[in-house]
């Protein structure tokens, strides 16, 4: 008997049908193990939440706030917490299919989860901003726990959201839970090294990819799209290592300069003025210009879907490396290969941050905590070896990065699958 298509998603899939045609191309080479790559197209279990807030001048307003569990075969959920305007359930739950895939492919004891609130969280003060994450937290407070499900920062949250989450649930429970949550401040259980961990692995493994195909480093010019935390620390790593990032795009513009420009300075006009627009050192480029540039390391760190079958054929990079969730299209994927492009993909380039974040529930559990040396040292062997694991695959199968790290992670998912069996 055939499986009924999931219900509560219309005509348009949105990035869940991104993801499940990801799967979809993955199948052939899953040998015995493709009758169970159904269930990654079925997330385990999908919880949408009302979110009322009390705002400063007295009125309530509703929120719409999402918890997916997407597969839990392999330990505990985990995924990040996003805050937009446009969150949609098919994108968190693509989100935390791409977080099983990804924890799966590093190595990690984890499935894949993913939230999100469909706030614009810039229009809250920070005493809305603190009842929002608290009233969401205790809403979806049903599925969390440090051995069931483990947020963490995404778009638009970060340390500060993710103190209030753990301070919220170890109110609710009784007893202070640190490893709740992730990515929280050093002082409340954080690790060191987990704000850049996931810009500082979007370079590990460009450079790993780099290496494979006789790319130099030093020298070479970098496009980076997002300067959030995700890009501005890829920016970073890259400039520290020799490479000169020529152009770098947000959501206010997009500035260049063929010479280089210093990431830590732009960081600094960023803080001040909330986006790369107008920087003094750079020039303005239009937007649809940046993703034609003549560079060999292109960063997308922003959004899902940004490079597509419209933009595609005008990329000239040597190398794709993927810092967002999402951001290239199956069809842009089929473009870019015809092109010669390398494309790594998102669920190892970005999995940087999850990496960290594992070693700080690690900590958290055993009350030690290690320096940064030791966990940067820990984070590059983990995404190397990650890396260097689905690099084989592809060579051997004659197939691309992205396709050989859904086999690694689909084939380490479903094997434990059916290992456990199906109850009852």
């Amino acid at each position: 008997m055939k499986s009924e298509p999931l219900s509560y998603l219309g005509k348009d899939g949105g990035p869940w049908e991104i993801f499940t045609e990801q799967v979809d191309r993955v199948v052939p080479y899953l040998g015995r193990l493709a009758p169970l790559a159904e269930s990654l197209k079925r997330p385990k279990r999908v919880l949408i939440v009302d979110v009322p807030v009390r705002l400063d001048d007295g009125s309530v307003a509703y929120f719409e706030g999402y918890r997916v569990h997407h597969n839990t075969a392999r330990g505990p959920a985990k995924g990040g917490v996003r805050y937009h305007p446009e969150v949609t359930l098919s994108e968190v739950m693509a989100l935390a299919g791409w977080m099983t895939i990804k924890n799966a492919a590093v190595g990690l004891p984890y499935g894949g989860g993913k939230g999100g609130v469909r706030v614009d969280p810039r229009k809250l003060s920070p005493g809305e901003l603190e009842r929002l994450t608290r009233r969401y937290t205790s809403e979806i407070g049903i599925l969390l726990g440090p051995d069931r499900d483990i947020p963490a920062p995404d778009v638009n949250t970060g340390e500060r959201e993710m103190a209030w989450m753990m301070d919220t649930y170890s109110m609710n429970v009784g007893r202070t839970v640190p490893g709740v949550v992730t990515g929280k401040p050093i002082a409340l259980g954080g690790s060191l090294g987990r704000r850049d961990a996931t810009g500082r692995g979007v370079f590990i493994t460009a450079a790993a990819a780099a290496e494979k195909i006789g790319l130099q480093v030093e020298g070479a010019r970098v496009a980076i799209q997002g300067f959030g935390n995700v890009g501005n620390a890829a920016a970073r790593a890259f400039h520290d290592h020799g490479a000169r990032v020529v152009a770098v795009q947000d959501h206010t513009g997009t500035v260049y300069n063929e010479a280089g420009i210093d990431p830590y300075d732009l960081l600094r006009h960023v803080q001040e003025f909330g986006g790369v627009r107008g920087y003094p050192k750079a020039e303005p480029l239009p937007a649809a210009d940046f993703w034609g540039l003549p560079v060999e390391f292109l960063v997308p760190a922003a959004l899902e879907k940004q490079i597509t079958e419209q933009n595609a054929w005008r990329i000239q990079a040597r190398i794709v490396a993927e810092g967002a969730n999402g951001p290239t299209t199956p069809a842009a994927d089929d473009i870019l290969l015809e092109k010669g492009v390398l494309v790594v993909p998102d669920v190892i380039a970005n999995a940087g941050g999850v990496t960290v974040s594992y070693f700080e529930w690690v900590q958290d559990f055993n009350s030690y905590f290690w320096t940064e040396e030791e966990i940067n040292a820990r984070l590059e062997r983990v995404l190397r070896n990650a890396f260097e694991a689905v690099w084989q695959v592809a060579q051997e199968k004659k197939i691309p990065l992205r396709t050989a790290a859904y086999v690694v992670a689909a084939t380490r998912v479903l094997e434990a699958r059916a290992l456990r069996g199906l109850y009852p």
